[in-house]
């Protein structure tokens, strides 16, 4: 077993319930407090990687969506005075690596294309509709181009589908007080 240290900014009251009850996992309740305006935007993207993840035979029954985690200190924000900072120490296979710039594709609604040449060809298609990925996903009126974006959404898990950035978040199921190696407040 392989320990990975990684860090979560999480609101204060996650901290509580990890006191009262050993466990935290991500509920639709919370993104939506925590997103207000854009939560329709985000719930579409979230959903999609709560059911099309690679680890999704990990995720016990109660939960609905992952705890995004920093895999390196330096990239997790300072908290505010209503957020911790909590340091966990668990087992790396119980992360899934996220790439940066494929889960902003996806929370922009984008299409992730597999090379040079299928991203201009999906341009292509675009342009020859005159509408954008965003609009197709959004709307009722371009549904082959809106399963074609979604489609392309798990290449987010695909290694051979190059990004220009290397860096990555890591998602976990839930966490569990005794991963808790540090709390910064």
């Amino acid at each position: 077993m392989a320990v990975r240290i990684v860090w979560t900014k999480q609101h204060k009251n996650v901290l509580k319930k990890l006191e009262e009850t050993g466990r935290y996992t991500a509920r639709k309740e919370y993104i939506c407090l925590d997103m207000k305006e854009q939560k329709d935007l985000i719930l579409t993207a979230y959903d999609w990687l709560s059911y099309h993840g690679p680890k999704t035979d990990q995720k016990p029954a109660d939960v609905q969506y992952p705890v995004w985690v920093s895999l390196s200190e330096d990239a997790i924000m300072m908290p505010d005075e209503n957020e911790v900072v909590l340091e966990l120490s668990l087992d790396d296979s119980l992360i899934t690596l996220i790439n940066v710039t494929k889960w902003g594709m996806i929370l922009n609604y984008s299409y992730i294309p597999k090379d040079e040449a299928d991203a201009k060809a999906h341009q292509a298609m675009l342009e020859l509709y005159g509408t954008s990925d965003a609009q197709a996903v959004m709307t009722p009126f371009y549904p082959q181009i809106r399963r074609e974006v979604i489609s392309s959404w798990s290449r987010l898990f695909d290694d051979r589908v190059l990004s220009k950035n290397s860096c990555y978040y890591g998602t976990i199921w839930e966490i569990r007080k005794e991963w808790i190696t540090d709390i910064r407040q």
